[in-house]
Parts: structure tokens; sequence; C-alpha cells
């Protein structure tokens, strides 16, 4: 069953990835790098400081920097352990797929997907009671983990299970959050 369900992915990547257009590779290669989402990442600490008060949109930010960062570790670990190797890796794979990128870590499961998920799941949750426009926010992972797939660095399933993990770790550290408040507010 576990063959299968690599095999499916190998070939649902296969076919995602051919999809790519040149034109656009610009386009999916700015949106793939992390350091160019900083603004989006700056609006996030500013929503906090605008909805609460500062010791609360501190604590806030604390707590979401938690999350992130162990759900980076948690990823990281499991990449270790899993030893997937990326579809550009892939012997079998690379004369069949466009890469635009060529990093040299572990596929399984990606951490663009986990991390960015728990950051904007950990905002959303936080955030959801003040304005229903928050949930817009999806929209950043959605396109950062679409890019892992069109520059032919993650399969899907990396990128699904990513999104669970990061969404699980933000819902956990959101209860944690919730009940360590409670005492300072």
């Amino acid at each position: 069953m576990g063959d299968q369900i690599e095999q499916w992915d190998r070939e649902l990547f296969v076919y995602l990835n051919g999809l790519g257009i040149e034109q656009y590779d610009g386009f999916w290669v700015f949106v793939t790098n992390p350091s160019h989402w900083i603004p989006l990442y700056i609006l996030f600490f500013l929503l906090f400081f605008l909805v609460f008060h500062w010791r609360k949109a501190s604590f806030s930010l604390l707590f979401l920097l938690a999350t992130v960062f162990a759900t980076w570790g948690f990823t990281n670990l499991v990449k270790g352990l899993a030893l997937r190797l990326r579809p550009n890796n892939n012997p079998d794979l690379v004369d069949l797929i466009r890469v635009l990128q060529e990093p040299t870590n572990y596929s399984f499961f990606s951490g663009h997907a986990s991390t960015s998920f728990a950051a904007t799941t950990f905002v959303v949750l936080v955030l959801r009671e003040k304005t229903r426009w928050i949930y817009l926010a999806y929209i950043w992972p959605l396109i950062f983990v679409m890019s892992r797939i069109y520059v032919g660095v993650h399969y899907p399933g990396d990128i699904l299970v990513g999104m669970i993990v990061g969404i699980i770790f933000a819902m956990v550290f959101h209860q944690l959050y919730l009940r360590s408040g409670r005492r300072l507010y």
C-alpha cells in the first residue's frame, strides 16, 4: 500500500510540475523564497499590536514564534529520519521534471508547508474574533506551498503532510496560549 501511495505521489508531482509555464518561472522562484514574504511577517506582527494591548500583543508574538520554531524543529527531525529524496535529486525523475531550484536536503515533509500553515493558523486562531478578514491570510501559505511543486523540490504528499502538521502544531500551541493567557489577563 505504501509503495502504491508513493507511486501516485510521484505521478501527481510529475503531472503538476509539468503544468509549469516558462514565462511564470521568475514569479514562482520569487514566491518560494521565504525572505520575500518579510512584509507579510511584519504585517502579522503589526496586527497583534493593532488589535491588542502591547502586553497581550507581545505575549501573542512569543507564542507565534514558539509555534513556528517548534514546527520547524519537528519538521527537520522527521526529515532526518525519513530521508526521502527530493524530486530534483531523484535520478528516476530528473529527466521528467522541470527543476528551478536544487536544494540537497530531504523532502519529507515540507518545511515551507508546515511552518507557513503553523504561523497562519495560529494568527487566524488568535485574531479571528477581532476581524473576519484574517482568513484571507491563508492565501499566503497556499501560494507558498504550490511554488514548491512548481520549482521541482516537493511531492504533493510532502506538502499535504506539512500542511497537516503545521495546522496541528498551531492548534496545540493555541490551546497552550489560551491556558497561559488566562493567568495573565
